[in-house]
């Protein structure tokens, strides 16, 4: 169970509180001990100070972690909970056993008036002065007055532009909400052919999640696997080509690899295949919804039962994607009267507007059609929290991509805080390590 120091509460894209993990990844903790420190702030209600914190961080705390991450969500809980004043970039070389661009982060519970809704920005890189010898990586220091420079235009919230070849300092002032964007996926309809041939329903014979095994057995033994005891008495041949190619399987795969109902059910798949090939025929179709009709209609007549997943597998089997083929009908819908308002107040839009999230008008009134997504041509969109996410897609996104919808449900955990707006401010900030 995860410390309450490391949990905290956020409102999803709906404003509904959620709890939600504050642990960034293992092979960084330092906003780790940032929550630790905040954990241990006096509250400003029993404080006349309150706290005030100040940390030292290299460039992974300003960016590392993607919407919904544990390290966005510890920017996002420190931002909006307006404890973050200010972030100093400092000298390069500042430090004995560090050549990297470091931060001073300045968190504060009980902000003045005047920063209330602020982050202040503050670039002292250029503020140095060189040592006469240098100490490991440490080649320069901050003067007395480069310190008084520093904390002058942090009392005094300075907004400064650096005068081009010169050394001193910038600063600038952002709104809280400057840092933050709705995460969004951007779906695009799945376009499907479908055959049957021999050729693609003989991948069945073998379940996915063990096929590179079964595929080395079957070619070794080829239909002696489906005797009985035969696997037991080559179970030792078949771990060790496990073993030889690297194959870490565990006691559940161990077991199902070496039973054989798995193989007796993966031929079944097999022989309901070639009843429905047999039935069906070997024209390739463009239009996957007749197809998987005709495939349904056909289980019904042969009095075939199939599960879900297995009736999935076989389809998935003997189709692929193709742009030039029909896109692929997920359902079918019945929105009007209470039902048609919800949708809109959810989707905060108006009727004409619901293709583009996703719900397509069909010639009967108030029925709509919902198209399977393609999750090789997802896309997502950072969006401005500034911003407006349906004239974000209306102005970037659809120009390119006409047939393209916003998932607004994908943004449900999906507002992220990152300081990328220091590209903006300091170039220096792409030295430090890549956004993952």
């Amino acid at each position: 169970m995860i410390d309450s120091r490391f949990r905290v509460t956020l409102n999803d894209y709906w404003g509904i509180p959620e709890t939600l993990d504050a642990t960034p990844r293992s092979s960084d903790g330092q906003l780790l001990f940032l929550m630790e420190m905040i954990s241990k702030m006096k509250n400003s209600d029993s404080s006349a100070h309150g706290s005030r914190i100040a940390s030292v961080h290299n460039g992974s705390s300003l960016f590392t972690g993607d919407a919904g991450s544990g390290e966005s969500n510890i920017r996002r809980h420190i931002i909006e909970n307006d404890l973050l004043e200010a972030i100093i970039q400092l000298p390069n070389n500042l430090f004995y056993n560090t050549g990297i661009t470091t931060y001073i982060w300045l968190l504060s519970n009980r902000k003045a008036h005047p920063r209330k809704g602020k982050v202040q920005l503050i670039d002292a890189s250029q503020l140095y002065r060189k040592l006469r010898k240098n100490l490991g990586n440490k080649n320069c220091e901050f003067a007395p007055e480069h310190i008084r420079e520093i904390v002058d235009t942090y009392l005094a919230l300075a907004t400064q532009e650096r005068q081009t070849n010169v050394s001193g300092i910038a600063a600038q002032v952002f709104d809280n909400s400057d840092f933050g964007y709705y995460k969004v996926n951007i779906e695009r309809p799945d376009r499907r052919k479908a055959q049957f041939s021999l050729e693609r329903i003989e991948v069945l014979r073998f379940d996915k999640a063990l096929s590179q095994p079964m595929q080395w057995i079957y070619q070794q033994w080829g239909d002696a696997v489906y005797q009985p005891r035969f696997l037991d008495e080559h179970e030792k041949a078949i771990l060790a080509w496990c073993k030889d190619n690297e194959l870490a399987l565990n006691a559940k795969n161990r077991a199902k690899v070496l039973s054989l109902d798995t193989w007796r059910k993966q031929l079944n798949l097999i022989q309901s295949a070639q009843t429905l090939m047999t039935a069906i025929g070997t024209d390739e179709s463009s239009d996957y919804n007749r197809f998987k009709e005709s495939v349904e209609q056909t289980l019904k007549a042969q009095n075939l039962k199939l599960t879900a997943s297995d009736n999935n597998a076989i389809l998935t089997a003997v189709s692929w994607y193709d742009e030039t083929a029909e896109k692929v009908i997920a359902q079918k819908l019945k929105l009007s009267g209470d039902k048609l308002d919800q949708m809109l107040h959810h989707l905060d839009c108006r009727e004409s507007e619901l293709p583009d999230f996703g719900y397509y008008p069909t010639d009967k009134k108030g029925e709509y059609l919902t198209y399977e997504s393609n999750s090789d041509l997802r896309d997502s969109e950072s969006v401005p929290l500034k911003d407006n996410i349906h004239r974000y897609f209306l102005a970037e996104v659809k120009p390119h991509v006409d047939e393209a919808w916003i998932n607004l449900d994908s943004t449900k955990n999906s507002r992220g805080f990152n300081l990328f707006i220091y590209r903006r401010f300091i170039p220096n900030i792409n030295s430090c390590p890549a956004k993952t």
